[in-house]
């Protein structure tokens, strides 16, 4: 259900629009209106068989009649067949389409440089990065000792790859004498991770191997021992912290903290000056840290502060004391300086950036003489140096008013320089280098779209759509300035989340120019459940208030209509994960004001997924939804779940996709709910289900092969706009 809004943001992510030869694709398309195109409408839909099914609790009985699809094995030969089924309906039904996926998808992958790098990072005496070549799918990466030298291959994820329909490197982590390295891999996408050991200067793995993981390790200064966490195989939370010896069994491997609390997502780093390793606890509502000597790994281990209902804080370590980012006497949060001793004491923290109640402090990067804060006011990002010598505050100057930015790779602590993400809706992404000192920067790499890319050409805005209780949301846009007419004949893609506090900001996506470029205003919906606005603006859109979600959106599809941004009878919708519970919520709630609607992943079964702890990752999100034992929390989330919503009335036109291996959302929650919505719907629009039989909640795996969906799902919503290619 968790944490997959920002690749869904880039325009859906299963499989879907099967290019099998690359370079053997349509070259010429109709130059006419999509709509000429007769799709093969006539062909039977498929039909589940209904097995009753009650659900009683708080004196309510649901009958579900397609809960015989689930099958946590997923061996079941019928359900697999009726997901097959349903993959050959989408076949037929947008066969006629193939060939303007076919050109899309050639379009969407031109925008990926075929051979590129990324920016080295220096740490620990080499250099870092990660390199594409040609029409491979996946990276190979790499280090060097100087930035002339040749680079010696760390891993290369192509030659791993084969003989897996999935592949993923988790993360990979050197050791402090670099001669040797952990990784982790998933070959299923369950998020379950193996981690490997290689000795770097013979090449070979060590017998180490570490199963049932989640892909995070991190060493001990000793080069001897390294720490992960592993999952609980059923629920697929992280929630064992362990130590384990090089040249030992995993059996033997020794327990340093167990999260007895089913609510918390448990996860490992490290300090950037490597002495202190941390283990992060997770709650949408309380947040702490744990330290281990990375020094004495067979220490014990010591809480920073304990954890408290209500109470969120993290930790970067100085050298000098701890900087802690936190929620204490502080709605929007501020900093405070915790000593290297005597930190629980809460009394003995000094105040370094008070608490501002419009100003939200988000996140924080430390330095030896400055600390860089990330923070939004009204929505608006700034990112504020604090020199730690002088006492002076400087905001690091920006060329777009609307962007987003994020902390890249900064791990050195001795250093003047800041290395950040920085894109806008008309700005690729680009990493710069931030001189803390002078405010200078340095662009070092600037993503690629193609020779003929002209940011110029594009607009975007800022604009604030007042809600039905008044509050007002915003919404950023983006759109081409000679096809932008603001007379209400523009069609609209409009996105959004809206969930678990996270904020998606207004960032370059290369996709959306193959929506934009054809006339379309895409607009990114900041509503409630997320905190562009701050910590208030998430609450007002959880738990009890969670209806604020789809509201909002509603009402900025409404407000988008009436200040003519975009055609009333061309409104498309799309969301993922929990923002594809937003979809079904806002199909149920206002079908009428969408054309379409893709909802990826979505996650739509509410009430019976939060009632049973078995599912993966349910109790984790207690906090968030509620917990279906509680009579109130348990009517409140029926009246808005999806799934148990759907009723006999006219949908739009619908694209709805999942993965087999989903760890997110189980597959078998978009596969009832389109049954069910196909048990009930009264109209005759296109409802089309398509399911990855390799891939997980990600999506497929390879840099190219991830947008064939994004070429199924555009060819779908321009097909329904009648916009040439």
């Amino acid at each position: 259900m968790k944490y997959l809004w920002i690749a869904l943001a880039a325009g859906g992510l299963i499989s879907g629009c099967s290019v099998e030869n690359k370079t053997e694709v349509s070259q010429q398309v109709e130059e006419s209106s999509l709509s000429a195109v007769m799709l093969n409408t006539q062909t039977r839909a498929p039909v589940a068989k209904k097995v009753p099914h009650e659900l009683t609790a708080h004196s309510v009985t649901r009958n579900d009649n397609y809960y015989w699809m689930r099958d946590d094995s997923r061996t079941d030969k019928e359900i697999l067949a009726h997901l097959d089924e349903e993959n050959s309906y989408v076949e037929t039904v947008l066969a006629p389409l193939k060939g303007n996926c076919e050109a899309l998808y050639e379009e969407l992958v031109s925008r990926i440089e075929k051979d590129d790098s990324t920016v080295p990072v220096f740490d620990n005496g080499y250099w870092y990065y990660t390199r594409y070549s040609g029409e491979n799918e996946y990276p190979i990466y790499l280090r060097k000792p100087t930035l002339e030298a040749e680079p010696s291959v760390l891993l290369d994820a192509n030659i791993m790859s084969e003989g897996h329909d999935y592949f993923s490197i988790g993360s990979y982590a050197i050791s402090s004498d670099n001669k040797l390295l952990a990784y982790s891999e998933d070959t299923l996408s369950r998020r379950i991770y193996t981690i490997f050991v290689k000795d770097l200067e013979s090449g070979d793995k060590l017998n180490d191997v570490l199963e049932g993981t989640s892909g995070r390790v991190v060493w001990a200064n000793d080069n001897t021992h390294l720490f992960y966490v592993k999952k609980d195989p059923q629920t697929l939370l992280g929630y064992q912290v362990y130590r384990h010896k090089l040249g030992t069994s995993q059996s033997d491997d020794t327990l340093i903290y167990e999260e007895s609390d089913p609510t918390f997502y448990t996860y490992i780093s490290k300090s950037k000056d490597n002495r202190v390793i941390y283990i992060h606890h997770n709650n949408t509502d309380k947040t702490g840290v744990t330290l281990v000597d990375a020094n004495d790994p067979k220490a014990s281990t010591e809480v920073f502060l304990p954890l408290k209902d209500g109470q969120e804080y993290s930790v970067a370590k100085a050298e000098d004391g701890y900087y802690v980012l936190t929620n204490i006497g502080a709605k929007n949060f501020r900093i405070m300086k915790a000593p290297l001793d005597g930190f629980s004491d809460v009394s003995t923290w000094q105040e370094v950036v008070a608490h501002r109640p419009n100003v939200f402090l988000q996140n924080i990067e430390v330095f030896k003489n400055h600390l860089v804060v990330k923070e939004k006011e009204n929505g608006m990002l700034r990112m504020v140096v604090h020199n730690l010598t002088s006492g002076e505050e400087k905001v690091i100057p920006t060329q777009d008013p609307i962007y987003g930015a994020y902390f890249n790779a900064n791990p050195q602590m001795d250093t003047n320089k800041l290395r950040i993400y920085y894109s806008s809706l008309t700005t690729p992404g680009s990493i710069i280098d931030v001189n803390l000192d002078t405010l200078e920067s340095e662009v070092m790499k600037q993503t690629r779209v193609s020779d003929t890319f002209d940011s110029s050409v594009y607009a975007s805005e800022r604009v604030m759509i007042e809600a039905r209780d008044g509050v007002e949301v915003p919404v950023s846009l983006v759109y081409r300035k000679d096809k932008f007419k603001k007379d209400g004949t523009n069609p609209l893609y409009q996105y959004a989340y809206g969930s678990y506090g996270a904020t998606i900001d207004p960032t370059f996506r290369s996709s959306w120019l193959s929506l934009i470029d054809r006339g379309f205003v895409v607009a990114i919906a900041h509503i409630r459940g997320g905190q562009m606005l701050g910590r208030q603006w998430y609450e007002d859109g959880k738990m009890f208030e969670k209806m604020n979600t789809f509201t909002d959106y509603i009402d900025v599809t409404k407000g988008l209509v009436e200040q003519q941004y975009a055609d009333k009878t061309r409104v498309f919708a799309m969301g993922g994960s929990a923002g594809g519970l937003l979809m079904g919520a806002v199909v149920n709630m206002a079908p009428e004001l969408y054309l379409g609607v893709s909802a990826h992943v979505p996650f739509v079964d509410v009430v019976t997924t939060m009632s049973d702890a078995s599912i993966p990752l349910t109790t984790g999100e207690y906090t968030e939804w509620g917990n279906p034992e509680n009579k109130a929390e348990f009517d409140y989330m029926l009246s808005y779940s999806p799934y148990d919503q759907v009723e006999a009335k006219d949908y739009p036109h619908m694209l709805v996709t999942t993965g087999l291996h989903d760890s997110q959302v189980q597959y078998f929650e978009p596969m009832k709910w389109v049954a069910k919505l196909r048990e009930y719907k009264t109209d005759d629009n296109l409802l089309l289900f398509k399911t990855d039989m390799e891939a997980g909640h990600g999506g497929a795996s390879g840099r190219f092969k991830r947008f064939e969906s994004t070429a199924l799902e555009y060819a779908f919503v321009l097909y329904l706009a009648g916009v040439p290619l």
